[in-house]
């Protein structure tokens, strides 16, 4: 009998390629397993994981003895792709808008995902080894981004990462709730314009009801729409070229 040995990750290691095909066994029932969770709730079967993923129901117990140690590698799988995803706007993007992306990304990946939003916030139901270490690194990766977002002067000096962990659990509340998923994705910009350091030279603008006032973020002087930071130049006073012949139509007439 040929000897079968396992290593560190739970991989069955045999001759003649059998650790590739564990491998490959092993994808195929995180696969399917993210999408049942997903298509018919976390009370889905081994037995139907392993149909999806085409294996044997031996197959999914020896890598997975039960659906509970399977929830938790899908989370930690998904949350350890957050941590890759972290790396990649770190080097692609300046330090205020590599946080600012990565939280979009974080949250409209996990929206309608309450077990993710729990597991990123540190839902202490999970203290699984696997899970916990995954959650560990999303979070030296989210300190890395807010320190370096910090230094650069793109985000408020008292933001701490409990604070974006939060956001990014009320954020994708937000972004399922909404039936527009523009929209919704619009409303969670907002909840994320908060974490920018105030401007101090108050701005006039227009709110919803037609009501003028002052503000400590800069907005546009017609709508009210957030105004972004320029990084050179004067700053803008409106958001686009309609709020500005809005605004001179109106200085016309008066």
């Amino acid at each position: 009998m040929s000897p079968v040995s396992v290593d560190r990750q739970g991989f069955r290691d045999t001759p003649g390629g059998g650790r590739a095909d564990a491998r490959r066994n092993r994808a195929a029932v995180l696969r399917s397993a993210v999408q049942l969770f997903a298509e018919e709730g976390l009370e889905v079967s081994l037995g139907r994981i392993a149909r999806r993923a085409g294996v044997g129901a031996g197959t999914v117990y020896r890598h997975f003895p039960s659906r509970e140690i399977l929830l938790e590698a899908v989370l930690a799988e998904h949350v350890g792709g957050f941590v890759a995803a972290a790396d990649r706007w770190s080097a692609r993007a300046r330090p205020g808008d590599a946080l600012f992306g990565f939280l979009l990304e974080v949250v409209e990946k996990s929206a309608g995902r309450k077990l993710v939003c729990d597991a990123l916030a540190g839902d202490r139901s999970w203290p699984h080894v696997t899970l916990a270490g995954a959650v560990r690194g999303f979070h030296a990766a989210l300190e890395r981004l807010l320190r370096q977002a910090k230094q650069a002067g793109a985000v408020r000096a008292d933001v701490r990462v409990d604070d974006l962990t939060a956001l990014v659990a009320g954020g994708a509340a937000v972004r399922s709730a909404h039936r527009d998923r523009e929209r919704g994705r619009e409303l969670v910009w907002l909840l994320l314009d908060g974490l920018r350091p105030p401007v101090t030279e108050p701005g006039v603008f227009r709110d919803a009801a037609g009501h003028r006032g002052h503000g400590t973020t800069r907005r546009c002087l017609e709508c009210g729409t957030p105004l972004h930071p320029r990084g050179t130049g004067r700053p803008a006073h409106y958001c686009g070229p309609t709020c500005r012949q809005r605004a001179r139509r109106r200085r016309v007439a008066g």
